[in-house]
């Protein structure tokens, strides 16, 4: 390859492939738990079909195959009337066998897209494959990074874990646009239900990185595969998060224009990403789809799922539930999206919507609780077991038992800082709301005590009448509705 001229204006080119952990009991092979135990030692959770012992022989696990049709149903790909399993074979410590157990030119799922949101405007990105295979094992590499490691431990715990790779088309164009598929894909994985975002390493990136003369991009972003063939790209490993993606692949942008601004030329490698360090560290040179000499696995049966995939049924994905949402409920395009950002957060709306004003429902779940839990870098998940203590906070809210000013500001955050439910925090610190003799007394007291603010208002200051608002809520410690004392003052004032 000729060295790309470094004066040349470039295109962004990234195509990722994205493993997630499917959800199953049990390994895809074998009947080994997929769920570590607690302070689990390593290699316990294994037996000698993920150790790849001599005579072990897999069974395909169905959970796996169930949950990797409705991802294809998902994400609008075609199923084939037969898939089969495959050897990639290569060499590394962490991979029992000395192979892998995927699919090669027969996937599960074929030719799908998913829809995301970039600059406001969707855009769909091109899902070439998706296919299911095995986790190999886990490397801790010891006294530092893999670079500074002193030795390399291997634990099998997770060999054998239920993959599948979700392979996309060349169709990003920057760092920030793959941060916005991930987010979107991992939002519909958890609605699918096959997928846990809480739990480590459920889902692991690598992205192809190259810079493409804009010569060769078409006015419809499109590019030429031979144009692609031509130029060399780096694969980016060890990426694991939607942020962890975008900082990735922003450093490994800038190191390859740095490289061609020499007047070097971009090597075909694999990289690092090393996330402490900010940085993509150099591996080994880019393998080629030959080096895995890839055959059939005779130990396991061509599958066939294109007529069983029509009783696999898929729940109401997020894209729909926002617009119902929209329609059902009448909520802007923000708070749909912020009630629809996870299905617990969707499923908790629609449970107090159905029993409270939608607009109530809506401002208490997107505004105030979801508002304080980021703030405290917690998911509603955090909170699950507590959420008929956040609905019984709402009807108090809902019933005027309680003002809102209160509820925000004091019940809410004492419940999610101390653990308690609303009626103790209350009950501690005396927020019941105040009788309306008791308001109309601190009415009347606040106008004698303050002629000033009183003659102020008088002569046309409306921050006066804020003032004693103040007051009264001063004297009635916050029980008092803010609204109400203002239409009890005006009335005083006015009359």
């Amino acid at each position: 390859m000729s060295t790309q001229a470094a004066t040349a204006d470039r295109t962004v080119v990234i195509g990722l492939e994205v493993h997630v952990q499917l959800e199953t009991d049990t390994k895809i092979f074998c009947g080994c738990s997929t769920e570590p135990g607690d302070d689990e030692a390593p290699n316990t959770r294994t037996c000698p079909t993920c150790l790849g012992l001599p005579g072990a022989l897999p069974v395909l696990n169905e959970a796996a195959v169930e949950a990797a049709v409705k991802v294809g149903k998902a994400i609008d790909a075609d199923i084939p009337e037969t898939t089969t399993f495959h050897r990639k074979n290569y060499y590394y410590p962490d991979l029992p066998k000395n192979f892998q157990l995927t699919q090669y030119d027969a996937p599960i799922c074929q030719s799908g897209e998913l829809e995301v949101r970039v600059d406001g405007e969707p855009r769909a990105i091109g899902i070439t494959r998706a296919h299911l295979e095995e986790d190999p094992g886990s490397l801790q590499h010891a006294g530092g990074s893999i670079e500074s490691a002193t030795h390399t431990l291997v634990n099998y715990n997770r060999a054998g874990t239920p993959l599948m790779e979700i392979v996309t088309e060349p169709d990003f164009r920057s760092p920030a646009e793959t941060r916005a598929f991930l987010a979107k894909l991992e939002e519909v994985l958890e609605y699918l239900g096959v997928f846990d975002p809480g739990r480590d390493g459920s889902l692991r990136v690598d992205a192809n990185v190259s810079l493409v003369p804009d010569e060769h991009v078409a006015d419809d972003g499109t590019i030429d595969a031979d144009a692609l063939d031509d130029v060399s790209r780096a694969e980016v490993k060890n990426i694991s998060s939607h942020k962890g993606a975008e900082q990735a692949l922003a450093y490994e942008v800038t190191r390859q224009e740095n490289v061609l601004r020499r007047g070097r030329e971009i090597e075909q490698e694999t990289r690092h990403w090393d996330e402490d360090r900010g940085v993509t560290v150099g591996m080994r040179s880019k393998e080629a789809e030959k080096d895995y000499r890839y055959f059939r696995e005779g130990d396991l049966p061509a599958l066939e799922v294109a007529d069983w995939k029509e009783q696999i049924a898929i729940p109401e994905l997020p894209d729909a539930r926002r617009e119902r949402f929209r329609e059902e409920y009448g909520l802007d395009r923000e708070a749909a999206s912020k009630l629809t950002s996870t299905k617990a957060v969707a499923d908790f709306f629609e449970d107090v919507a159905s029993e409270f004003d939608p607009d109530l429902a809506a401002t208490w779940v997107a505004d105030n609780l979801l508002g304080e839990l980021n703030y405290r870098e917690m998911e509603i998940t955090d909170v699950e077991d507590r959420l008929d203590e956040f609905t019984r906070l709402i009807e108090l809210v809902a019933a005027d038992e309680l003002t809102v000013k209160n509820a925000e500001e004091v019940v809410l955050r004492e419940m999610l800082d101390e653990g308690d439910d609303p009626e103790t925090v209350i009950e501690r610190e005396g927020l019941g709301k105040a009788e309306s003799g008791e308001v109309e007394a601190a009415v009347a007291a606040a106008i004698d005590e303050n002629p000033d603010a009183v003659a102020d208002y008088r002569d046309g200051d409306e921050g006066a009448i804020n003032f004693l608002v103040g007051q009264v809520m001063q004297a009635t410690g916050g029980s008092a509705d803010p609204g109400q004392v203002n239409g009890l003052l005006r009335e005083e004032l006015d009359g």
